[in-house]
């Protein structure tokens, strides 16, 4: 049985582990959770620990406005980050989460203790990131993109009340994003390793590839089956992805 910690407001951990075993912090999709990666925390286990970061806005945080910014989610992560960077950390992002842990990366860095690598899943490069997301005000345009992106299943999608529960989330990450510039003179020196899904609508593999530009450590590209979630049906990959960073990490 998965018993959840709350460590602070901002992470959840599903699977404790002993002090000195490696951690990977896990950033959710643009409207997600933490609860969201329970199954990638559960295959990890227990040779890595994992520590998914919970936004503002949403379950347990729902009556707390969301983050106006990918800045101001960045800068109160690393804080939260700042205690445990003793530990041998790899940041994990999916979607608006590999953005949110690329400027997490960076501020790490640039305090002195950057994590051993970043990966990031699902998002085109920061250089690039110019996405038209619409009339985020607008819950039809919203449901569309959602189903568009096949990341919420169509039960939820055709339940009024779970709608209602999930919208204001999403739509306050999707105006951080609307805002989102990445720094052009600033860029990580640890290793980046790029996932994506060959079906993605939103990232291709060529998108994928730009990350390079933002590291002037190692950098690769692995890509799966399926398409903005293709982490559903692959976490046990990903997370043999993730173990081999640690593993080969000096």
């Amino acid at each position: 049985m998965t018993t959840t910690e709350t460590t602070g407001a901002w992470l959840r951990r599903y699977h404790p582990a002993p002090p000195d075993t490696p951690l990977v912090v896990l950033f959710p999709h643009a409207g997600g959770a933490a609860s969201a990666f329970l199954p990638l925390s559960a295959a990890l286990a227990p040779s890595v620990e994992s520590l998914a970061v919970q936004y503002p806005g949403r379950q347990d945080r729902r009556r707390e406005p969301c983050a106006a910014s990918i800045a101001e989610l960045a800068s109160r992560i690393a804080a939260e980050l700042a205690p445990l960077t003793r530990r041998r950390i790899v940041l994990f992002g999916h979607s608006m989460g590999a953005l949110v842990a690329y400027e997490v990366a960076l501020l790490l860095e640039g305090a002195g203790t950057p994590p051993l690598a970043v990966v990031a899943s699902a998002s085109k490069p920061p250089s690039r990131f110019e996405i038209d997301f619409g009339d985020v005000d607008d819950d039809a345009v919203l449901i569309d993109r959602l189903r568009t992106l096949s990341g919420t299943g169509t039960g939820v999608l055709d339940d009024t009340e779970l709608l209602a529960a999930i919208l204001p989330a999403v739509r306050g990450d999707y105006r951080a994003l609307r805002g989102y510039r990445a720094d052009p003179g600033t860029r990580l020196s640890r290793p980046l390793t790029v996932l994506t899904g060959l079906d993605d609508p939103m990232v291709s593999v060529r998108d994928a590839t730009g990350w390079a530009a933002h590291t002037t450590g190692g950098f690769r590209v692995r890509s799966f089956p399926g398409g903005h979630f293709y982490l559903e049906r692959h976490r046990d990959a990903v997370a043999g992805v993730l173990t081999d960073i640690i593993r080969r990490s000096p």
